[in-house]
């Protein structure tokens, strides 16, 4: 196998695929390395199955959860999708008693990509212009008008459905047709907009074809057949992952190579030249060492896996990992803050139920700090939603017997509903992650040490979650109204961000405008490490866009002479 190439991408999640995606498409000769096993479009082992077809009716026993997956199963793994995620005591990392981090992580060539939510939002101005205007972090190197046509380049080709809403702070993209909401999500869209105008229910922006392109039929993927089993696979192609979209694109151009179980250990830094030579790996079986060189390396590892590569990527121009002048590598990690909202059941007249499951729910956008200040708290929060209809499970935790009882198990029961906040985490100095050199991986490598927490802002925020959510319903008509703001661990939302970030001076960060490192210029980090604050959006469509619009910059310069 050759040891040199044009591009090097190292991880194959939902940025690493993009890269390779519009490396190839450039005409670059690109290796793929993925540091976890092979997986295949349609290796999907659980993929349809019912219950009844899976060990233990679907799940994984206590004993099991708490040997191999004590921080992996707060996410709620079980027998359907655990083996998308890693076995705890195999990656360990340390982190401060009292600072519980909640690292969640899939080994694997698609990484989290076959196991995330699919909600596709874009950040506006408000999101790239916060930091400047509050003093909290540094100002993005960027701006809408920037990422906008980028945004567009990543819809179009991953396939996003949703409904165009006009509303500034949340722009509308280029959508295949919306889902349909339930009666109940129909009926709260209809009394929540009515009691609160300054707020918006719509149905969720979601990475699932309604509607699919000629390209996405040509790269064999499908509408979507709404089984909501999106996090075992789909071998539809129906949802965007790299299995079903970047990476056979990139095959497609035959200049993709893909090594699998290959851990990426530093970047190899050249002290004649001042730019990357090379990523030095190690074989996650047999231990062995290589390396392999490129004219252009993107870090595409997960916010955390690129900051531990970078972090050990060790020279003598760089004593504290390269591109770290700045000394910031490894600072201002956020996570969103979430589990603060209610829930609420509705009886509507017209006895109606559902069919399929939707792979989707609803969204109330951002409505705080938009036009005037909140006492409590800076910057905002959203809602995701999900209505549901009990069903007879309802009656299996109770008593019953006879005629009356059977006709209650064939009736099913009250419409649920329910809201939950995902806000803002600040980007701070102090929340952060560095090499602990007392402690060693399986392959020799110095754990990743996280030190992080919520601060005053999120938890007042939380509580407003609950508060507001608790109004909405109960004002909207629901009863058995219940409120709640759970303390959960950062990273849990696995919306990690920060620890490269953005920013347009060099001596406060590690990145330019174009993700570009401010110190070696043929290395881009394109992963949720980039970001220069956290937004309330989920991210992933984001990280698409950057990683596009990298890939051009750093092409264009490739054929300039400037790298």
């Amino acid at each position: 196998m050759a040891t040199e190439f044009d591009a090097i991408v190292v991880g194959s999640g939902i940025s690493g695929g993009w890269a390779a995606k519009e490396l190839t498409e450039k005409g670059l000769k690109t290796l793929l390395i993925e540091r976890g096993r092979n997986v295949e479009a349609g290796d999907y082992p659980t993929e349809g199955k019912a219950s009844w077809e899976l060990p233990n009716h679907g799940r994984t026993s206590h004993e099991e959860l708490e040997r191999d997956y004590p921080i992996q199963r707060q996410t709620g793994i079980n027998e359907k999708h655990k083996h998308f995620f890693i076995k705890d005591p195999e990656n360990p990392y340390s982190q401060e008693e009292d600072k519980p981090f909640a690292w969640i992580r899939g080994h694997q060539l698609g990484g989290k990509s076959l196991t995330w939510g699919k909600v596709s939002l874009r950040l506006s101005d408000l999101d790239f212009e916060a930091n400047k205007k509050d003093g909290h972090g540094t100002d993005w190197p960027i701006r809408y008008k920037d990422i906008s046509p980028w945004y567009d380049h990543a819809e179009i080709f991953a396939g996003i459905s949703g409904s165009k809403e006009g509303l500034p702070h949340l722009p509308d993209g280029i959508f295949q047709p919306p889902m349909e909401m339930s009666c109940v999500e129909r009926l709260a869209k209809e009394r929540l907009e009515k009691f609160f105008p300054d707020r918006r229910l719509i149905i969720s922006r979601t990475a699932n074809l309604t509607e699919p392109t000629e390209e996405q039929l040509e790269l064999g993927r499908s509408k979507c057949q709404f089984r909501n089993e999106c996090m075992r696979g789909c071998s539809f192609g129906a949802y965007f992952s790299s299995q079903s979209a970047t990476l056979p694109a990139a095959q497609r151009t035959g200049n993709l190579t893909i090594i699998t179980d290959t851990v990426a250990h530093s970047v190899i830094y050249d002290e004649d030249t001042k730019k990357a030579a090379g990523v030095r790996v190690i074989d996650a079986n047999s231990k062995q060492a290589r390396e392999y060189t490129a004219k252009v390396i993107f870090l595409c590892a997960s916010t955390l896996g690129s900051t531990h590569i970078m972090l050990n990527s060790i020279s003598q121009a760089f004593p504290n990992g390269i591109a770290n002048g700045s000394g910031v590598l490894g600072h201002y990690l956020m996570d969103h803050v979430f589990h603060g909202g209610a829930k609420g059941k509705i009886h509507i007249e017209e006895n109606r139920y559902y069919s399929g499951r939707r792979p989707n729910g609803v969204y109330i956008p951002r409505f705080q700090n938009l036009t005037t200040e909140h006492p409590d708290f800076i910057r905002g929060y959203a809602y995701e939603g999900w209505s549901s209809r009990e069903s007879w499970g309802r009656l299996t935790q109770g008593t019953g017997h006879g005629a009356e009882f059977k006709e209650k198990l064939q009736s099913p029961g009250e419409w649920q509903f329910e809201i939950m906040g995902f806000g803002e985490m600040l980007p701070r100095f102090e929340n952060h992650v560095r090499l602990d050199h007392n402690k060693k991986d399986q392959w020799g490598m110095p754990l990743l040490h996280v030190s992080c927490s919520h601060s005053d802002n999120e938890k007042a925020m939380q509580k407003n979650m609950m508060d507001e959510a608790t109004k909405m319903l109960k004002t909207s008509g629901f009863h058995d109204v219940e409120g709640y703001a759970r303390e959960r661990p950062p990273g849990l939302c696995i919306h990690e961000m920060g620890t490269a970030r953005m920013g347009r001076d060099p001596k406060t960060s590690v990145l330019n405008g174009f993700n570009q490192a401010h110190e070696v210029s043929n290395l881009f980090v394109t992963d949720g490490s980039a970001m220069a604050s956290s937004a309330c959006q989920n991210p992933s469509l984001t990280y698409m866009a950057l990683t596009a619009r990298a890939v051009d910059y750093a092409v264009t310069q490739i054929k300039e002479g400037t790298l």
